[in-house]
């Protein structure tokens, strides 16, 4: 994905959703900026950024991890912060391939009593 990654042209192709489907967009828009409001959540906004980041990892979503690692640091997070992010959007991935590996067993019949 992050050979088709462009930040700086990547723009242009918001185009369609603004014409086909601009109610949608600006939905989203405005549930995005609330969700993301730097004030009024019980949540700070770093960890908020944090969270995202970290699910932009686990999904592996280049735009997330752009948009959301330079968010939490714009928003406080220290560089500690988000290698720490990192490891544990990792071990939330490892976790879940060990967890669902036992569905193998479980599906194939293969394993012992």
């Amino acid at each position: 994905m992050t050979d088709f990654f462009d930040r700086e042209n990547d723009r242009k192709y918001d185009r369609a959703y603004k014409e086909t489907t601009p109610d949608i967009l600006k939905a989203f828009g405005e549930f995005n900026n609330a969700v993301f409001a730097s004030e009024g959540r019980e949540i700070p906004l770093k960890y908020r950024e944090l969270i995202a980041y970290a699910v932009g990892l686990t999904t592996q979503c280049a735009y997330c991890i752009d948009a959301h690692s330079n968010a939490a640091v714009k928003a406080g997070a220290t560089e500690t912060e988000l290698a720490e992010t990192a490891w544990t959007a990792s071990a939330l991935r490892a976790g879940g391939a060990y967890a669902h590996g036992r569905l193998g067993f479980k599906l194939t019949g293969v394993h012992e009593h």
